[in-house]
């Protein structure tokens, strides 16, 4: 026991060091975990209190406009967040079988290598914080229905455990998740583009069904990916492989439930 406090003490020092010479403290919201707790408190409290008990006695704002231009930002936004890990270097982090190069207690670790990573992350962060306003506009339109718990607890999450991956948990087995996930968005956001144009496109929105299957698929590729690199014995963080493999499981079990009680035909 004293042993594993000792390597996980040594470890976050290492981090500590790697993040300050890269400068990660600095960047918006990175200081420390207040504001981006704050945000995401302020968020909690409105989608769940504050705002459905404000819209209660108001009609439902039209936010046409608005729906269009934010969804056109995150298409254009996850699509550049998808080609951004999207280079040799980081590709080859990837798939490479010794995963070795972001070893945090290397002495020689490339700097450079892990300065891309942490960048690439923290833009994932911050497209995480932008995507809180997604159920701030369900509140706004009085779409309480679309309010579920994977809903809120799918982006409340994800913004929580993105910061502390940037901050504190660096490593390349997280490049896959934020490329995936990234593409999934893309499609994502493009199906709520084309209905924020109005009921005229309903007829080409025949495959919402197919985005919860895809995000389930994005899942089960990343947890397979993470159960890989754990029996390769790869020199990775271990504690981020447990951490997002539990995640992964978790996501798979709310998305598949919600696929399930969605589309499966109902038994008479």
């Amino acid at each position: 026991m004293t042993s594993l406090i000792h390597m996980m003490v040594n470890n976050y020092n290492e981090i500590e060091e790697i993040n300050k010479e890269i400068k990660v403290p600095s960047w918006p919201l990175m200081a420390s975990p207040g504001p981006m707790l704050c945000i995401v408190g302020t968020y909690l409290a409105f989608v769940l209190k504050v705002g459905p008990r404000m819209m209660e006695k108001r009609p439902a704002y039209q936010l046409n406009g608005l729906l269009i231009a934010y969804n056109a930002f995150q298409v254009i936004f996850s699509v550049w967040l998808t080609f951004k890990p999207a280079n040799a270097r980081m590709l080859g982090v990837i798939f490479s079988p010794r995963c070795s190069i972001s070893k945090v207690s290397q002495s020689a670790i490339d700097m450079d290598l892990q300065s891309a990573i942490s960048t690439s992350a923290w833009w994932y962060f911050m497209a995480k914080m932008s995507e809180l306003l997604d159920t701030v506009f369900f509140v706004l339109r009085k779409k309480q229905n679309q309010i579920t718990f994977l809903h809120v607890y799918h982006h409340s999450t994800t913004a929580i455990i993105a910061w502390i991956y940037v901050r504190f948990l660096p490593g390349e087995q997280c490049i896959l998740l934020g490329l995936v996930n990234s593409f999934v968005h893309v499609i994502m956001y493009a199906y709520y583009l084309i209905a924020a144009l109005g009921p005229q496109y309903k007829k080409y929105l025949w495959w919402k069904k197919y985005i919860t299957w895809i995000q389930l698929t994005q899942f089960a590729i990343v947890l397979s990916y993470l159960m890989v690199i754990l029996m390769m014995d790869c020199k990775v963080p271990k504690a981020l492989t447990y951490f997002m493999m539990t995640n992964m499981v978790i996501f798979l079990y709310l998305f598949g439930d919600f696929y399930r009680k969605s589309y499966k035909p109902k038994s008479v």
